[in-house]
């Protein structure tokens, strides 16, 4: 299967990476996410280097990353915990009723 090659461009370098096809985009938006995150870094003039930019750029992304999967696990088991609720709640009332 033949994969497409895209140009990214992250702060001033472009990459041409391999993708799967129809994927395009995605990895346009991504690299355009990732050039973001490494310029508000190299912005606050704090970190120099591309190597550290990067790392620190992939270590904030994946924190937001596994923050989200956490909040989206917590907010299932209370989804899960209110349908408990609720079901024990009508089986109740039809018992009652």
């Amino acid at each position: 299967m033949d994969k497409p090659t895209v140009s990214v461009n992250i702060l001033g370098q472009t990459y041409n990476i391999n993708c799967p096809k129809g994927h395009e985009a995605d990895l346009k938006e991504a690299a355009e996410y990732l050039n973001m995150q490494m310029r508000e870094i190299k912005a606050s003039g704090k970190i120099i280097g591309l190597e550290k930019i990067a790392v620190l750029a992939a270590l904030n992304i994946t924190h937001d990353m596994l923050s989200g999967r956490k909040y989206a696990r917590s907010n299932e088991q209370q989804l899960r915990e209110l349908t408990s609720q609720l079901d024990a709640a009508l089986t109740h009332q039809t018992k009652v009723g």
